[in-house]
């Protein structure tokens, strides 16, 4: 599925709001054009009819795009992944990440807060015109709800998203916040966070389809997922266990024997995918200014291989050096385990296996592992225009393994332990991995959810989840604090100096 892109602009008092189109499965775009493109709107004007509301429903979607720099962190900021890149002070924001020195003027958290705000404020949109238009007028139409469903779940993921990165944040739900309001509003504890966040998913899963007929739009089982996936933030494991119970099952879902091939791009949307993040090239971008704010996903270019090159069949493209797989990741697979060559590239063992294909590069100058990101490493034809910002990859958010896992922690450590279904659901994984049932884990108790969790190391490394793992179970200080990582400070990020200046905004402690 490709994403096409429109842009409305609207008169004040609406933001500027860009309006992103889903293809269809055909490729062909689903928002086709129309005069008032070229106009400027006035919000009274908006959300007349139909297509008004379903073009504005993917407006909400574009800022997805928008957060990948949250994957690389989720690894960066762990012990799977270092920086990397030309020197200490390439990408610097990424540097503080991997150090431990993060400050509030670091500009990737920056962008990542103002991001997922942006989302917010576009679902608020939507909310306060759910009943009624601008006008006072009600729109009502087939699959209307099915549609806010989308809308409540892509708040929930925004928020979620934020609480992940800093904790307590503004907390607003019922309405696109003026500027003067945005300047006001002040920090919602975590627990009210997560208890929006809840509200949202269980709006939205009251409302979706299981199935889409577009790959890409949100199902009712991408919301149970990403529901668990908050209970076992809280600790919920007794709410998490039967929602995420509910997803296997349904049967929607199973298992690529090939692990590889889930990170190819013919393994997009595939029979694994409860939610991916959709990305394109189709339409060029070329803002260096706001390299992130594109419909290309930009992280994939941070971890290619620096000066590669080499025969015309030799698949991979050039990339910066950054979010290089650590040594004690790699150490981390034992011999079988398909997932480590799948996962990891090692270019030196790559290149010497492949003698055709004429390889020459460059070993990373800062921070050298001799390893790269094998799940996103840019490929050749799968980008296009300014060739670093238009990578077409999906991040692959939520997939069926990980359900599989969050389902057997949330069983193992629910009040009522059923560890025959934990061990199921990890040996399901562990099965795929090895393609024999001859690793199979036979622990209980605390050995099992010990296990568990390495297993989400495993099948997860290089998607974004390890740091958040590590903190949410409480085990990232015994990890990282070779590291750097400080207690009573680095389980959340500093909110962005601008936003503590604007809005006296109370700093997270030891920031």
């Amino acid at each position: 599925m490709n994403i096409q892109k429109h842009t409305y602009k609207f008169a004040k008092p609406l933001v500027f709001i860009a309006l992103l189109g889903l293809g269809t499965t055909s490729c062909k775009k689903w928002v086709e054009y129309s005069p008032k493109d070229d106009f400027r709107i006035a919000a009274t004007t908006y959300l007349q009819d139909e297509n008004d509301y379903r073009t504005m429903t993917i407006s909400v979607y574009t800022p997805l795009q928008w957060l990948n720099q949250v994957v690389p962190i989720g690894d960066i900021a762990s012990d799977n992944a270092v920086a990397g890149g030309e020197s200490a002070s390439d990408v610097i924001a990424l540097q503080q990440v991997d150090d431990f020195t993060v400050n509030p003027e670091n500009a990737t958290l920056r962008e990542l807060w103002q991001s997922a705000y942006e989302g917010i404020n576009r679902a608020n949109f939507m909310t306060q015109y759910r009943d009624q238009n601008p006008l006072g007028r009600a729109v009502n139409f087939n699959g209307k709800d099915a549609l806010y469903g989308e809308v409540s779940f892509l708040r929930a993921y925004y928020y979620f998203t934020l609480v992940r990165l800093f904790g307590s944040v503004p907390l607003f739900a019922d309405r696109r916040l003026s500027l003067d309001e945005s300047r006001q509003i002040q920090r919602s504890s975590k627990e009210q966070v997560y208890e929006q966040i809840e509200r949202d998913l269980l709006d939205a899963i009251g409302n979706l389809p299981p199935v889409q007929e577009q790959k890409g739009r949100i199902t009712k089982y991408a919301a149970q997922a990403l529901l668990g996936k908050v209970y076992l933030y809280q600790k919920k494991y007794d709410q998490a266990a039967p929602v995420l119970e509910s997803i296997i099952t349904s049967n929607a879902f199973s298992l690529v024997s090939d692990f590889a091939s889930i990170f190819l791009q013919a393994g997009e949307n595939g029979p694994e995918s409860v939610f991916e993040i959709q990305y394109t090239n189709t339409f060029p971008y070329y803002n260096w200014d706001a390299p992130m704010r594109g419909q290309g996903n930009f992280a994939v270019q941070q971890c290619g291989i620096r000066g590669l090159a080499g025969t015309d069949a030799m698949p991979y493209a050039a990339g910066w050096s950054t979010n290089l797989p650590a040594g004690n990741l790699a150490s981390a697979y034992e011999v079988g385990d398909q997932r480590k060559n799948a996962t990891i590239l090692d270019i030196d063992a790559y290149a010497a296996a492949n003698p055709s294909y004429g390889i020459s590069y460059q070993v990373a100058p800062y921070k050298n592992t001799g390893l790269y990101s094998q799940k996103y490493q840019p490929r050749k034809g799968q980008t296009s225009g300014q060739v670093e910002l238009n990578y077409l990859n999906n991040f692959r958010i939520i997939r069926y393994s990980e359900v599989l896992l969050m389902a057997a922690e949330a069983w193992n450590k629910s009040s009522s332990p059923n560890d025959i279904k934990a061990k199921d659901y990890l040996n399901l994984v562990r099965r795929r991995a090895f393609g024999n049932n001859n690793h199979d884990v036979n622990a209980a108790g605390a050995s099992l959810y010990d296990a568990i969790l390495s297993e989400r190391r495993l099948e997860l490394a290089m998607e974004g989840d390890r740091y958040f793992d590590l903190v949410r179970t409480g085990m990232a200080a015994s990890r990282l604090g070779s590291l750097g990582f400080v207690v009573g400070k680095h389980e959340v990020y500093p909110i962005p100096l601008d936003e503590v200046r604007i809005s006296n905004l109370e700093q997270n402690p030891n920031y």
